[in-house]
């Protein structure tokens, strides 16, 4: 049984992480930015939902 999405991500890091090829730089930085932009994603999600 997988552990449940948290609140605010779209697509958990951890998952991602299964389709990329392995790292070879800073795998924090990528971390990071990947859940950065997830956020973005959720939120445009929540605002398309509550503005229409």
């Amino acid at each position: 049984m997988s552990h449940p999405i948290q609140p605010g991500v779209c697509i958990p890091w951890e998952e991602k992480l299964k389709e990329l090829p392995p790292l070879t730089g800073d795998a924090e930085l990528a971390k990071r930015i990947w859940e950065e932009t997830d956020a973005l994603g959720y939120l445009f999600i929540w605002h398309c939902l509550l503005s229409f």
